[in-house]
């Protein structure tokens, strides 16, 4: 996985052939849905797919959405895929607890935990469990079904739990979240201006539910030439003198700047992968 993933691309567990095309379509991490993606009917054949798929290492990193554990199906994915070589990380639906965490941590003692929040009450826990577990690697918001758990329709009724989830994350010393899926596959102009949305609001990369949408998302979240210079300019004034200072320009900065622009220059020697 590269340092700072901007793409993370879903597909259906019970789907192999999908699963394959996503794992050669460019996106940082692939994410095997064994949840909402898949009927009942087909949950334990997904999970035995997945499985097996997993038995080797693939060449990007593969994470997989697990049933909730209140389910029925949610202990049986983390037994059967916790102890997969080629699994990189599980991505804990509906998760509403630091217990659920914890759950999961011990049942999956080597895998690195990513719990996404789906409802009102996760959001309200959004630090407490972002804090939960060593081995909890990031939180995500779920939109879904959080926008129809807090009843509204226009996009800008989730930014309070969008900002809320960013600086627990950030708080807790995570990863920035990334954003949600843009559900239109057809609306890449809507998902460029969400994704300046998010970007602004201090997300990292984003969810993809078709390739199609993995360029729009990585254009989106790459810096700009703009950018790139006034971090290095950073970096230039913090390797000649110490401690908190000003750049000629009257810009201000310090120890927590100073990580931005790297974060920043680390983003921009990504190789193009669209």
């Amino acid at each position: 996985m590269t340092a700072y993933p901007l793409t993370w691309l879903y597909a259906p567990g019970d789907r192999p052939h999908v699963v394959a095309k996503a794992l050669t379509s460019g996106a940082d991490v692939v994410v095997i849905d064994l949840e909402d993606a898949v009927p009942p009917d087909r949950k334990a054949y997904a999970r035995a797919a997945t499985a097996q798929l997993l038995a080797n290492p693939p060449a990007v990193a593969v994470h997989v959405r697990v049933n909730a554990l209140d389910g029925p199906w949610g202990e049986q994915d983390i037994a059967a895929l916790a102890p997969a070589p080629g699994l990189s990380g599980l991505r804990l639906s509906k998760t509403s607890s630091p217990a659920d965490v914890t759950r999961v941590a011990r049942r999956a003692p080597r895998t690195g935990l990513h719990a996404l929040l789906e409802t009102a009450l996760a959001v309200e826990q959004a630090y407490a469990i972002a804090r939960a577990h060593p081995n909890l690697r990031g939180i995500a918001l779920g939109e879904v079904d959080l926008r129809a758990d807090l009843g509204v329709h226009d996009d800008t009724g989730l930014d309070w739990s969008r900002s809320r989830v960013v600086v627990a994350a950030r708080a807790a010393g995570l990863p920035p979240p990334p954003q949600s899926i843009h559900p239109d596959i057809r609306d890449l102009e809507g998902l460029a201006a969400s994704c300046a949305h998010g970007r602004a609001l201090g997300f990292l990369g984003r969810a993809a539910i078709h390739p199609r949408q993995l360029p729009v998302i990585e254009r989106a979240y790459l810096p700009t030439a703009a950018e790139i210079e006034r971090a290095e300019a950073v970096l230039k004034a913090a390797s000649e003198e110490q401690g908190a200072q000003a750049l000629p320009d009257g810009r201000f900065i310090d120890a927590a700047v100073v990580t931005a622009a790297q974060r920043t220059l680390s983003l921009a020697r990504r190789s193009p992968t669209h």
